[in-house]
């Protein structure tokens, strides 16, 4: 028996609880009631809105839009900053009250988690019931209104809470697909994104049932994996269940929220040998080595994927974590304009244990490629390391990164 699987989403989360700090401070008009957006963030996205109120939205306005293209839209539009310090507060007395009504909880963002319904099913005659009152206690108790998706597969309980907002509950279960899924237009997919849904339309993709009727090797041919995934969610197949460890494992990781979106890869690669550098100089600080590597990647849509892998002998390099990240980047990116990116290491471990070495840090197959030493690369390391920690992280800069505002 498949179990019940709920998708919880807080809408607007950002503008929601903005709004809510606002009030709670003695502001007398509430900015879920009229067209406001929370964005402005100079420093980060140059003016971009990260999220946007329903009379907002009836103006066209997109979240990830410029906020000068939103004024345009509507000139009486309010603003309001972002607080990220606050919204991690919030998230985390949502999480909080979350688990108090089931203990079995996956976090996917900031906003967002998946609940498996099985340890409350006795408490409940349905999953409606149990939904419906989640639903109406979060808003009585903390003030704010959030989607909740039911299904038995955790996609598609992704995709019944983004059906219609806010405050809504819906279904979406595997027999159900064929009517509620299926004759949705093929953007309207979970992680199909503007540039993928573009090439689907030329295959002449228009409908989720489209794709779901494809012929897989064809979507592979165009999309590579991403076309595979695609396929796979659109047959409503995700046999995933709910994991309620903590969202981010033991590991050292940086991030690069861009000030303007990147679309080549030339453009990325600097980006992450600049993250590489930074993660590495914190394993050697930390005196650890990392033996998994993961890149993340969060598009325009703030729709974000990830990917890792195990190395093959574990490290502190620079260069190999950088390498390592961009193998990771091209099986995982999927051509659509980027926001972030990330490096992370997990898998740690302390210098003082033993390590085993890999094939490929022989002397001689090193030599033979023409490659520096590990001795060498660590030398060098070591001596960036020792300059920056004296006159700051400016202080060498590699070549390449001169020109980039990293």
């Amino acid at each position: 028996m498949n179990p019940i699987i709920f998708h919880i989403d807080v809408n607007s989360a950002f503008l929601s609880w903005t709004a809510l700090s606002l009030l709670q401070r003695g502001e007398t008009e509430d900015l879920r009631l009229i067209p406001s957006v929370i964005g402005g963030d100079s420093q980060k996205r140059h003016g971009v809105v990260l999220a946007k109120s329903g009379p907002a939205k009836a103006y066209g306005i997109k979240t990830g839009e410029p906020l000068v293209n939103a004024l345009r839209k509507c000139p009486s539009l309010v603003l309001a900053p972002p607080d990220h310090t606050m919204y991690r507060e919030c998230s985390h007395l949502f999480m909080d009250y979350l688990s108090s009504f089931c203990p079995v909880l996956q976090q996917i963002s900031i906003d967002e988690c998946y609940m498996d319904y099985t340890p409350i099913s006795h408490l409940y005659s349905s999953p409606m019931e149990a939904a419906l009152s989640l639903k109406n206690s979060i808003k009585e108790k903390l003030g704010f209104t959030v989607n909740i998706g039911i299904s038995d597969r955790k996609v598609l309980a992704k995709m019944a809470s983004d059906f219609q907002k806010p405050d809504q509950i819906h279904t979406l279960f595997f027999q159900e697909i064929q009517e509620k899924l299926w004759p949705l237009a093929v953007e309207r997919l979970y992680m199909c994104g503007r540039s993928s849904a573009e090439t689907l339309k030329k295959l002449g993709i228009i409908t989720i049932g489209d794709l779901a009727h494809c012929d897989p090797s064809i979507l592979e041919l165009h999309l590579k994996s991403h076309g595979i995934t695609l396929w796979e969610f659109a047959n409503g197949q995700d046999c995933s269940s709910v994991d309620p460890s903590p969202v981010t494992a033991k590991g050292i990781g940086n991030s690069n929220t861009l000030s303007e979106d990147i679309t080549t890869a030339d453009q990325a690669h600097p980006i992450l040998l600049s993250l590489a550098e930074k993660v590495s100089k914190r394993l050697r600080g930390n005196e650890q080595y990392a033996s998994m590597v993961s890149c993340e990647i969060k598009y325009s849509s703030f729709q974000s994927v990830s990917h890792q892998t195990t190395l093959t002998s574990p490290t502190d390099s620079s260069t190999i974590l950088y390498e390592t990240a961009c193998q990771l980047f091209h099986q995982l990116w999927n051509n659509e304009p980027i926001r972030l990116l990330g490096i992370r290491t997990s898998k740690l471990t302390d210098k003082s244990e033993p390590r085993q070495m890999s094939l490929f840090d022989s002397s001689f197959l090193l030599k033979e490629t023409g490659s520096p030493s590990p001795e060498k690369i660590k030398k060098l390391d070591l001596a960036l390391d020792s300059i920056k920690n004296k006159y700051g992280n400016d202080a060498v800069i590699r070549a390449s990164l001169l020109s980039k505002d990293l």
